[in-house]
């Protein structure tokens, strides 16, 4: 912009397990089919404890 670099908007999610720990991460995040594929990894945290 009016000859200036920047990087814009980058977006990141994090999945945080019981014990408060990362328990996966998504840098980069297209919105399209994002929600699924972190609602898919919740749940398979969920069931694995």
């Amino acid at each position: 912009m009016y000859g200036k670099e920047h990087l814009g908007v980058e977006r990141s999610t994090f999945l945080i397990d019981k014990e408060g720990k990362l328990a996966n991460e998504w840098r980069g995040v297209k919105v399209p089919g994002h929600v699924d594929e972190v609602l898919a990894a919740a749940e398979t945290l969920n069931a694995s404890r």
